[in-house]
């Protein structure tokens, strides 16, 4: 039921829930937003990047073998401009560049990260917008500068202020893999967590494209 917030002749980008899979995994016959493009543009149309089940925000989508070639290259060059809103826990004053390498945990959730030296080199750009004090807080902006999987999620926990409702960072392993597998209440999950979804959103996306066909 998802509609382009924006496209062009070559190029869509949608406004992804929180809750929904960008592609699928493994052998998961779970509704995907890969089924949403393939359904509006036909087998030709492929995601451009992606982000978490459960980030909500812009998604870029090439809707034919040329854009997706042109657009795939401007991700991988980093020629882009991402941006995010996240509310995390306590009050950040200041901005804050974070530069710590991340790689693999290797620990019992496979997918999770961690900052290690002798990581990928990571860069997050961290402004704070609004600090509410009664709940301590903080509403900021994430600028990523590179790639990394879980890169936000894993650097604001790097420095104590883990996302609210992140199901996975500033959490016991055991209590995350059981938020994972939805083995907990939604009220349990709030509980743990801070809230029922994780409050981090892709807030908006620039970048520069020319056909150069014409």
């Amino acid at each position: 039921g998802l509609n382009p917030l924006f496209e062009t002749e070559h190029f869509a980008i949608f406004d992804k829930p929180s809750g929904l899979l960008v592609h699928p995994v493994a052998i998961n016959n779970e509704y995907t937003l890969l089924d949403e493009i393939k359904y509006h543009f036909k087998d030709d149309a492929s995601l451009v990047h992606r982000i978490d089940k459960e980030t909500s925000g812009l998604v870029l989508v090439s809707k034919n073998r040329f854009s997706e070639m042109i657009l795939k290259e401007k991700f991988e060059e980093r020629k882009y401009k991402k941006t995010y809103k996240a509310i995390v826990q306590g009050e950040i004053k200041n901005d804050i560049e974070i530069n710590t390498p991340i790689t693999n945990d290797n620990g019992l959730i496979k997918m999770k990260m961690k900052t290690d030296e002798k990581g990928k080199e990571s860069s997050t750009f961290i402004k704070p917008i609004f600090y509410n004090k009664s709940k301590k807080q903080t509403l900021v902006e994430a600028i990523p500068k590179t790639g990394r999987q879980h890169q936000i999620r894993v650097h604001l926990d790097s420095i104590g202020h883990r996302i609210i409702g992140d199901p996975l960072y500033g959490l016991e392993e055991k209590v995350a893999d059981k938020i994972l597998r939805q083995d907990v209440t939604q009220e349990e999950r709030i509980t743990l967590s801070g809230d029922k979804r994780l409050l981090l959103h892709a807030y908006s996306l620039e970048f520069e494209y020319l056909d150069i066909r014409y």
